[in-house]
């Protein structure tokens, strides 16, 4: 038996040992009306993961019931993003319009059984209608004879009836404590076109009657999925008690992720893409998984959060530092370490010969001795950071200042001799001298030199613009809005910044887009797959929150 690690697996080894199930076959049956994020992917993960754990199988079926906001782009992407984790389901894709035929023939199957009916009250008179929990819902409707059902349900698919005319409803209990079994409707009337259908159907079933129906023709044994549909529990059980599915799947239930500072709503992401509040569904602030892999987010880094954070009975909102700690570990095994001035100042060394150039050795990545050694251009001219510089040093600053001297990270040590300024008093040029016998090694003279700053040849580097990100929302938890107040207003105006003429070794010209690197003592980058230029992944230690 499969030691388990939660509670998800627990039930599964409990019925394992009971002969409850023979098997573990689990599915992952996402709605393709947007893209996927990192909510998903705890889910994907627990699918795909737990029939992987098992040597079990794992569906991917898409929930293409709705046809108003579905589409082929999000059916692709889906796929993609799934792969690009790790997972795949070899012949095991399928629609879940694949099983409008049945879907119909259990529903005419419930009408004769005297288990559904057609429902005539609209939708104003359902809701008026549904009763509270002292009085239970009505429909005058309920007693229709089986004949006229049938007759209604069969015009109904025909097409002769306006949207929101008739309903087909499960006959279940109208006074029960669970509203979602007060007679829930299993058919709706809606003229749309379908992206793989196109206009053969005008009535659709509902998720809550369609979903166990896939889940027992595909022989699912763990049908497993977020928290909010344990109240839909019971009426997935009484679905496949009172068709004749071939099987009974188990519905399981775990807690959805929340994650600080971020929304994992579809509806409020595709508002913020169709508002050009962002750049697409694959913006790199955005929770999707092909934001983050825009942004240079590794798969790796992705599933060790999902790992992390665990599968929890109770929602929880976990901290977003933990996400970008993960990233940050990956990264700083793995990511090859390269040369990035943000806020280039010329420096002039004075004393290191016009037209010469020498060249020093700086590690790929200081934690990988096989990443070796790459050959970085020393010339008179040189760019250092603006932050790396202070007219008016305040205590304790180690780096270049009047009348001090720092290394240039692998190479010489250098003093201040002087610098100039603009109209404004903003620094333009610093000059220095170069203590050209140390190199990369110490001073002769012994002499301690606390600081060291990283530098870049004016001409051999290129200029390049860089973009940085912080959280796209202000607000810790984006699920308890104050009164009043929408999403819009707690939307981060500095959650992008562009940097424009900015240096980077000459080498990374030819970086290509999903390559991730360290700019040292700045962060980690990528290239942008869409602009020429370089995306900050993570910062290179904790962000402040706000």
């Amino acid at each position: 038996m499969i030691e388990a690690t939660n509670f998800i697996e627990e039930a599964i080894n409990g019925d394992l040992e009971a002969g409850l199930a023979d098997r573990v076959h689990t599915r992952f049956p996402p709605e393709p009306n947007g893209y996927l994020h990192i909510g998903h992917c705890k889910a994907l993960t627990i699918d795909f993961g737990t029939a992987r754990k098992y040597g079990g199988m794992c569906n991917l079926r898409m929930d293409d019931t709705n046809p108003t906001k579905e589409d082929t782009e999000y059916v692709d992407a889906i796929q993609k993003d799934i792969r690009w984790l790790g997972f795949d389901w070899d012949d095991r894709f399928f629609y879940g319009s694949d099983y409008f035929e049945q879907d119909y023939a259990f529903a005419v199957e419930l009408i004769k059984k005297g288990l559904a009916y057609v429902c005539e009250l609209t939708p104003e008179q359902f809701r008026e209608y549904r009763g509270d929990l002292t009085h239970p819902a009505v429909s005058p409707y309920r007693d229709r004879p089986m004949e006229e059902n049938l007759d209604l349900f069969a015009r109904m698919r025909a097409g002769e009836f306006p949207e929101g005319k008739y309903t087909l409803r499960a006959k279940i209990d109208l006074a029960s404590g669970n509203f979602w079994l007060r007679d829930p409707v299993l058919y709706r009337i809606k003229y749309a076109e379908h992206h793989r259908q196109g206009n053969k159907w005008c009535i659709y079933p509902t998720y809550d009657f369609a979903h166990p129906i896939q889940d027992a023709l595909e022989g699912v044994t763990f049908s497993l999925c977020s928290l909010e549909f344990e109240i839909h529990r019971p009426l997935y059980n009484w679905v496949v008690e009172h068709v004749s599915v071939p099987t009974k799947p188990r519905q399981i239930e775990f807690a959805r992720l929340n994650l600080t500072y971020t929304v994992m709503s579809k509806r409020y992401l595709r508002a913020l893409v169709e508002n050009g509040q962002v750049d697409g569904w694959d913006d790199p602030r955005m929770p999707t998984l092909c934001g983050m892999r825009r942004r240079g987010y590794p798969p790796e880094a992705i599933l060790d959060f999902c790992q992390r954070i665990g599968v929890a009975k109770s929602d929880s909102l976990v901290d977003i530092s933990l996400l970008e700690h993960c990233v940050r570990e990956q990264l700083n095994r793995t990511a090859q370490r390269r040369v990035a001035i943000l806020h280039p100042v010329k420096v002039i060394v004075e004393n290191f010969p016009e037209g010469e150039t020498a060249w020093f050795d700086l590690p790929n990545n200081p934690q990988d001795e096989t990443a070796g050694k790459r050959r970085v251009a020393f010339t008179r001219e040189l760019y250092i950071d603006a932050d790396d510089f202070s007219l008016e040093p305040p205590p304790k600053f180690f780096r270049l200042k009047p009348g001090g001297e720092v290394r240039l990270m692998g190479a010489y040590l250098v003093k201040y001799t002087g610098c100039k300024t603009d109209d404004a008093g903003n620094v333009t040029e610093i000059t220095v001298n170069a203590d050209l016998e140390t190199g990369c090694g110490n001073p002769a003279d012994g002499r301690k030199v606390k600081g060291t700053i990283h530098w870049l040849s004016a001409t051999e580097s290129e200029e390049t613009d860089i973009y940085l990100f912080d959280r796209l929302y202000t607000l810790e938890n984006t699920g308890a809005l104050p009164e009043g107040k929408t999403l819009d207003d707690y939307l981060n105006p500095a959650s992008e910044q562009i940097l424009k003429g900015c240096r980077v070794e000459k080498a990374l010209a030819d970086a290509v887009p999903g390559e991730q690197y360290q700019f040292v003592r700045t962060g980690y980058f990528t290239k942008d797959a869409k602009r020429d230029a370089f995306l900050q992944i993570v910062e290179l230690k904790d962000k402040k929150p706000f």
